[in-house]
């Protein structure tokens, strides 16, 4: 993966985007089915009802810190990259353990052989919104007269936990790390992001003693689809001005639309949504073909429809195939492991990217919303690359997603018992100090950071499994062998400081 060299930029850098990710999920899972009968609740409530069929979760061996250095050490090793060569750290988070020690100083262990410690950035956090807002950070800084033609990654990572009751079936838990950089294979458009920003009640954590939220159900999904409608708009107006939207339907834009996904039929209904706003602002509605049927809904106003099961049931009805076609595919890690608060959204990329070939993905252009309780929201989007060459680095991105479902298929089953007396577990030693840890550190997968002791100043210590079974967590990339990998290597742009001094 060739950086940026002097020659190459000359003001803005091109192509500003993603170079590669890596995705980390717990290990273990709880099977959705098997918990309705656990929990006493009526068949399908959380299978058919949330469209939900795993959820991972977390011993008390695994905490924030733990997880973002798995993940950002993956991929550090897959794409051997050297530490060196990173500028800019971001973390998105609202697993918060400390209120002033950030989870990126925590990473910083992971750069001290390579010497660099000249590494912006900090964490972010507005509950699922913050590994978005660590993103554009990042962006930012590239696109600025503060990049010094170093890497940018961005780590976004939570473990969701509900008290016992009807919300626990919505946890989840993992996280992401994406490398971004100049020449990527998937580049975010410019000047098209449509943001929405509120003031409200809907889910927040005022209990700094407690892992678990307060949350106002019924008002957290009407702020989600208000703020998806107020950034749908902006976000369609800029893509008119910017030439990317011909037309009064964004929905035939983009080849995919991806969603925050607290739990799967709430996607689905937030696709539905959006060709409701296309209805509505299309001045001359196809009711023969494409909205057939819904002629009685020409006069309704967006802000009445938030709990209309009429008019949803009508949209999603109607919306059918657009989201098999443009959203389903993206669901993977979201109905497998649950909701994973800040990476979410970026599970759904990475299970778009695994769901399709390299000829299926080039030059097709993906539509992303983030949502964050409280609240922040924002619509955004990228493309991938036409290059489909054996060169290509966005084969690598590919590859290195490939196995994706069956990497969800290795995990361990837990049945509900155990599952409950893992929460209560969490429940009873979160914040404890001194604490050792009594979680099984064999079921990790190899590679994988987890908590030793947490003493009484509340230091936590890790150490990492070894990484003795690779293909775990490191698959081979399709159509290369593990020497062609190597010599494929990504090469620093760290060699050009000065590649861009304005934007």
């Amino acid at each position: 993966m060739p950086g940026p060299t002097a020659t190459e930029n000359k003001g803005w850098p091109q192509d500003v985007g993603i170079i590669a990710m890596e995705v980390y999920f717990p290990s273990e899972y709880v099977d959705q089915t098997e918990l309705e009968k656990f929990d006493g609740v009526s068949e399908g409530k959380y299978t058919i009802g949330l469209g939900q069929s795993k959820m991972g979760f977390c011993s008390d061996r695994e905490d924030i810190n733990s997880l973002c250095l798995t993940v950002v050490q993956t991929l550090m090793e897959r794409n051997q990259i050297a530490y060196s060569e990173i500028g800019r750290l971001e973390v998105g988070t609202e697993t918060l353990i400390d209120k002033s020690k950030s989870v990126k100083t925590v990473l910083m262990q992971l750069f001290e052989d390579s010497g660099n410690s000249n590494v912006e950035g900090i964490d972010t956090t507005n509950a699922c919104y913050g590994g978005t807002n660590a993103l554009f950070n990042a962006l930012n800084w590239i696109e600025s007269s503060s990049w010094d033609g170093r890497y940018a990654l961005v780590v976004a990572g939570d473990i969701a936990v509900y008290a016992s009751g009807s919300a626990r079936c919505t946890g989840g838990a993992g996280a992401i790390a994406m490398l971004l950089g100049p020449n990527a294979p998937l580049v975010f458009d410019r000047g098209v992001r449509g943001t929405h920003m509120q003031h409200v009640y809907d889910f927040y954590k005022p209990d700094m003693a407690s892992e678990y939220p307060t949350v106002d159900g019924k008002l957290s999904i009407q702020c989600y689809l208000h703020a998806l409608d107020k950034c749908y708009e902006v976000y369609s107006a800029k893509a008119q001005a910017r030439g990317i939207k011909v037309g009064p339907n964004t929905l035939d834009v983009a080849d995919a639309f991806l969603f925050h996904s607290p739990y799967c039929k709430l996607v689905q209904k937030s696709l539905a949504r959006l060709m409701l706003n296309d209805f509505l602002r299309d001045p001359s509605p196809d009711f023969k073909e494409k909205y057939a049927g819904l002629e009685d809904f020409r006069e309704i106003k967006l802000e009445s429809t938030y709990f209309d099961k009429q008019v949803e049931s009508a949209f999603v009805k109607a919306s059918k195939s657009t989201f098999e076609k443009k959203t389903k595919p993206s669901l993977l890690i979201s109905n497998q492991v649950g909701n994973m608060y800040t990476p979410s959204l970026y599970g759904g990329l990475a299970s778009l990217i695994s769901s399709r070939t390299l000829e299926e993905l080039a030059g097709k252009r993906v539509i992303l919303f983030s949502y964050g309780s409280g609240l922040a929201a924002t619509m955004f989007s990228l493309k991938a690359t036409d290059d489909v060459s054996p060169s290509s680095q966005l084969r690598r991105v590919v590859a290195s997603l490939s196995n994706l479902k069956q990497r969800l298929d290795l995990r361990t089953k837990v049945d509900p018992e155990k599952f409950d007396e893992t929460m209560k577990l969490r429940q009873e030693t979160h914040h404890l100090a001194p604490y050792n840890p009594i979680g099984n550190v064999e079921v990790l997968y190899p590679g994988t950071w987890h908590v030793t002791e947490i003493d009484g100043m509340h230091r936590r210590k890790y150490d990492r499994k070894p990484a003795d079974d690779e293909s775990l967590i490191v698959p081979t990339p399709v159509q290369n062998s593990v020497s062609e990998v190597k010599k494929s290597k990504i090469e620093t742009p760290a060699q050009n400081k000065t590649a861009v001094n304005s934007s």
